[in-house]
């Protein structure tokens, strides 16, 4: 029966090869491929399905259905048996097709003599793109070697239709990559931008998906998985001594994938049926992807992941497409990848006018770098990649988390002048750069900008900020392979000094877990990441780290006034072991002779409410105060700030948050400790004024948000705001936001 297979697909996919080197029309394709199939594979039907959008199928072509059914049937995702297949992704093999769980009768196609069913995805790296059926009227199940060539071709029509072999009239017959489409995701940072697209890792095009000479094929393949052997052998034996046991393991198991018996041999025998190499690895690839979806296991669908990336290697060896395919950066590019760490998208440099990922998260390294250079990144925009094609002209929208590519003419002029608002606003901006944000009733608030990198440190001075209310450490470990080196963070802090000139720089000290985890540290299999070894607990526990990071920031400081802040403190006592550290640290360097600074303020970043009840005499002790908004937040409603479909359910101006903030401004003022807030939160204009309307006096936000805030904050009276707030607070309204509107609006408009 093998042999039987192997011939009846070798001559399948030769016949298919004939029509796609025809020059026909789609249509015309189509049809001829339902035609070949059925008789080759000895089958009453034949036809094939298509999406035409997101959820719904269209019958494109058929033979042995009735054929005014042809872009007339149409079925939604999961809807009967070809809906049953799109969806799960797997075949659906029954020799009782009406009565087969979900079944769905369609009159107009006349399929109800033909009793054994068959349909396959027709699908390419995990995208489904339709569903190839054979049908026959013999009740009978069709055999393993059936589906299996049934697949191997399901594969090749795959390829032809992303080589747009199909193209005609019709939804589901257009072309791809040629059409507008819109992606939903989240904001990772506002703002908007137009540019063309530049892919992070183009996809691999195979062109070639059926072979003439399997023997070649298999000697290609056999060479290319030599190549990969060998690099993964090199990856291991240049790992050395100090690599962690957990990356060595992970290591390992890569190079038990690329030696897999099981996994070349099905891609041999998917050649012998006639496919090219390239197309062999991409159909056990496109099998990978759907049992990745389909595995609850995070472990187990991290090793398919493995096996997923050694497959890209594998078909960039086999296509001679690497990373890097000489495509030319555009003039306005914006970055589209899948996801991306911190030191790639630093080494694109400030070139990019804004960022799309198909993954990502807020609080991600890639979301950080985009904040701090002010450039508009949308997360989470599904399958983009499938449609995104190097230069394609691509408009983001940061503020609602909105993507559009390849835009019609009346979207772009829309959102150019949306663009052009922005723009006006800037320049209205400059021209209080270098004015206090002082409010109409007479309060100074500190506006002061958040950085992480020596590329923001021009911002301090562009933007008005009057110092740097938190520099993130962490940047500097993240964007490297190995722990850096004390002389080397000394070199980095005091050239951030440098930059300052003299303005007031505080110094976070190394906020790493939850959701930055260094390549080189071990993993922690934790359950909750956000509520578990991070931060200063981590700090605590690795002293030597701790104790090297605060001796770089002395030596750093070289005389000159230092700040420095813990984060994460949820209790007294961490703060207090934090502060003696560093105070150690500085009586370490004195019997060095080494110069101290000349004044030092030690703080804590306030991010859990635990701290917030904390002993009057940790407010006495700390030189300052910060809240960390985004940690607050997620721990004060119990919602995690990864999590979309809760994370936007919770307002920052509640009532029930803004009372908690007044309690803690209320603590702070009780004894004198000057109190900030740091977050995305501070940057938001409405947010900012009610934050200073309960009593803050700084607030510290990306350089971008300086201009906005402080315009609103010098046209406020914060004694108006404050009795609205407390209005909406008796009222029993949840949420102070909408009475603050309505002021606002109310005010702007009659003034």
């Amino acid at each position: 029966m093998a042999r039987q297979t192997e011939s009846t697909s070798r001559k399948l996919l030769g016949h298919l090869r004939a029509v796609m080197a025809e020059e026909s029309a789609g249509q015309e394709r189509l049809d001829r491929i339902t035609k070949i199939i059925a008789e080759q594979m000895g089958t009453d039907v034949c036809s094939i399905y298509l999406f035409r959008d997101a959820d719904t199928l269209e019958l494109c072509a058929t033979e042995g259905l009735n054929p005014e059914a042809v872009h007339q049937t149409r079925m939604r995702i999961g809807e009967g048996l070809v809906g049953r297949v799109a969806r799960t992704k797997q075949p659906v093999n029954t020799a009782d097709a009406p009565n087969a769980r979900g079944f769905r009768f369609m009159p107009e196609t006349g399929e109800e003599i033909f009793s054994a069913f068959l349909g396959v995805p027709v699908q390419r790296l995990g995208e489904t793109l339709g569903v190839l059926v054979v049908q026959s009227k013999d009740g009978r199940s069709y055999s393993e070697d059936e589906v299996y060539a049934l697949e191997v071709v399901a594969m090749v029509v795959a390829e032809m239709t992303e080589l747009g072999a199909f193209v005609g009239e019709g939804a589901a017959l257009k072309a791809l990559h040629t059409q507008p489409a819109l992606f939903r995701g989240g904001t990772g940072q506002e703002g908007a931008a137009e540019g063309r697209v530049y892919l992070h890792e183009p996809r691999v095009v195979v062109t070639n998906p059926i072979a003439e000479d399997p023997h070649a094929e298999l000697k290609r393949l056999q060479e290319a998985m030599e190549t990969l052997r060998g690099s993964v052998d090199e990856m291991l034996s240049s790992a050395g001594a100090s690599t962690d046991k957990e990356q060595l393991k992970v290591m390992e198991a890569y190079r038990m994938f690329a030696n897999s018996r099981g996994w070349v041999r099905r891609m041999e025998e998917d050649i012998a049926l006639g496919l090219s190499a390239e197309a062999a690895v991409e159909k056990e690839q496109s099998a990978t992807r759907a049992r990745m979806e389909q595995v609850p296991d995070p472990y187990l669908r991290e090793r398919l992941h493995d096996l997923d990336d050694l497959s890209n290697r594998l078909l960039r060896l086999l296509t001679g497409q690497g990373k890097d395919t000489g495509a030319e950066m555009p003039d306005n590019p914006i970055l589209v990848a899948k996801n991306i760490g911190p030191g790639e998208l630093l080494d694109y440099g400030k070139r990019l006018k804004g960022i799309v990922l198909e993954e990502g998260s807020v609080g991600s390294h890639a979301a950080i770098v985009a904040r701090a250079w002010a450039i508009p990144l949308v997360i989470n925009a599904k399958r983009i990649l499938t449609e995104a094609l190097n230069g394609d002209p691509i408009l983001v929208d940061g503020d609602q988390g909105i993507v559009h590519l390849r835009p019609e003419d009346s979207v772009s002029t829309a959102f150019r002048d949306k663009i052009a608002m922005q723009t006006q606003a800037l320049t209205r901006y400059a021209e209080i750069r270098d004015k206090p944000a002082q409010a109409t009733s007479g309060e100074i608030i500190s506006l002061h900008m958040n950085a992480g990198l020596m590329a923001d440190l021009p911002s301090l001075d562009n933007s008005g900020a009057e110092g740097v209310g938190l520099f993130r450490t962490e940047l500097q470990f993240l964007v490297r392979s190995t722990v850096p080196r004390r002389s080397e963070l000394a070199a980095i802090y005091g050239r951030v000094m440098d930059a300052a000139h003299g303005k007031r720089v505080v110094f976070r000290t190394l906020d790493i877990g939850s959701d930055k985890v260094l390549p080189y540290m071990k993993p922690q299999d934790e359950p909750n990441p956000a509520l578990g070894w991070r931060a200063i607990r981590v700090g605590l526990e690795k002293k030597g780290v701790l104790r090297m990071q605060l001796q770089a920031l002395i030596r750093a400081a070289n005389g000159r006034p230092l700040t420095v802040m813990f984060p994460f403190i949820a209790q007294f006592d961490e703060f207090r072991e934090a502060r003696q550290h560093l105070l150690d640290e500085i009586e370490r360097e004195r019997k060095l002779g080494h110069p101290l600074p000349e004044k030092i303020e030690i703080g804590a970043m306030l991010e859990t409410p635990s701290i917030a009840f904390a002993p009057r005499q940790f407010f006495e002790m700390a030189d300052f105060i910060s809240i960390g908004g985004n940690d607050l937040k997620q721990f004060f409603f119990a919602a995690d700030r990864e999590n979309e479909r809760v994370r936007k359910r919770y307002d920052t101006l509640n009532v029930s948050f803004l009372s908690f903030l007044k309690q803690i401004v209320e603590r702070c003022d009780a004894t004198g400790t000057p109190l900030s807030f740091c977050g995305e939160d501070a940057g938001r204009p409405i947010e900012a004024m009610c934050f200073s309307a309960i009593g803050m006096r700084s607030l510290s936000m990306r350089p971008a948000s300086i201009g906005p805030v402080k315009s609103l904050l010098r046209r406020t009276d914060l004694a108006e705001a404050k009795a609205v707030i407390e209005e909406a607070f008796e009222s029993g309204a949840q949420s102070v936001r909408p009475a603050v509107i309505k002021w606002i609006t109310g005010r702007d408009q009659s003034s």
